[in-house]
């Protein structure tokens, strides 16, 4: 769970530059922000999934 959590931190960290230059009316940065946002939410459903796992285990032990 904890890997996945920092798998999300990091694709958040390298959208950034990308969400300054989109902000600004790059188109090309914006189209990049689109592929990350989807990337971002794929991982954000990982980390849900994985806590979910954690949250099931640890109450049928």
């Amino acid at each position: 769970m904890i890997q996945a959590y920092e798998q999300l931190k990091q694709l958040v960290e390298e959208a950034a530059d990308d969400v300054q230059k989109a902000a600004g009316g790059n188109k090309a940065a914006g189209t990049r922000v689109r592929k990350s946002m989807q990337d971002i939410k794929l991982a954000a459903q990982d980390v849900r999934k994985k806590v979910l796992e954690s949250r099931t285990e640890s109450t049928t032990a």
